[in-house]
């Protein structure tokens, strides 16, 4: 009807990013079709990547991926979509962003990579134990350390996370 794709509300979202907030995929895929901007950020630095793949919500990431978005667009923490993806757990969705061109070894404000997320911030349990998984086969780089210069092994020893002391060992954590 001719609404504008880029106008923004008092938080500096615009439709696409409301749409992918709420996880409304086929208002995001209207949107995106029609050309809003998937780079788009609003006063907390969120983008429709960065929000999708921090909220573990796939359809809309590929909705996003497909139209290619630009990995050097940073969250408020200076992260990319695959740290807190790594954090929270959203196997599928650091599955995808590992089969992109996102610098899998980028270090965000608080010095942390997203295999360091991944083991400071998760569980230990099964899901980031795939994650750890999938990072080490992608070619993450297991011994950079935290601003404090603990490595990952050493993090994951700390929280007695044996399986993926294992995974990290076997890859050449030191």
């Amino acid at each position: 009807a001719g609404a504008s794709l880029y106008v923004r509300d008092g938080q500096g979202r615009t439709a696409l990013l409301a749409a992918t907030s709420h996880n409304h995929v086929e208002t995001a895929r209207l949107l995106i079709e029609a050309g809003a901007d998937v780079n788009a950020q609003d006063k907390k630095f969120e983008s429709p990547l960065l929000l999708s793949g921090a909220s573990g919500y796939l359809e809309i990431l590929t909705l996003v991926l497909r139209a290619k978005p630009d990995f050097k667009i940073y969250n408020r923490f200076g992260g990319t979509a695959l740290i807190p993806a790594c954090e929270r757990g959203h196997v599928e969705v650091v599955r995808a962003l590992l089969n992109t061109d996102l610098d899998i070894d980028h270090v965000n404000n608080l010095g942390w990579t997203a295999l360091l997320e991944a083991i400071i911030l998760g569980d230990g349990g099964p899901r980031h134990q795939e994650i750890v998984r999938m990072l080490v086969v992608a070619g993450a780089e297991v011994n950079i350390p935290d601003q404090d210069g603990v490595t990952p092994l050493q993090h994951a020893r700390q929280k007695d996370y044996r399986e993926i002391v294992v995974t990290l060992e076997t890859a050449g954590a030191r």
